[in-house]
């Protein structure tokens, strides 16, 4: 969700959620160091989509994920319009 929620607002404006199809393919071990990452696939003005990945420290994949989002034209509270 992390993962989703930068990627979505990465290019400084606010991004809502659509829609999210997760698929868990295998259960995290007790202990195991989980890692996200979140490659964007398609954006236009409005919307984008995201392909989102799970693995553990060994390399396992743990869940797969797709995502949608709404691009408003709202900017981020927090971006500094001077970077």
């Amino acid at each position: 969700d992390e993962a989703f929620e930068m990627a979505g607002n990465s290019h400084g404006t606010v991004a809502v959620a659509l829609n999210m199809n997760i698929t868990y393919v295998a259960a995290a071990s007790i202990g195991s160091i989980l890692q996200a990452e979140a490659k964007e696939q398609s954006r236009s003005r409005r919307t984008a989509t995201y392909d989102i990945r799970v693995q553990d420290n060994s390399g396992q994949l743990i869940a797969i994920c797709q995502a949608l989002v709404y691009r408003k034209d709202d900017k981020l509270p927090f971006v500094d319009e001077d970077l």
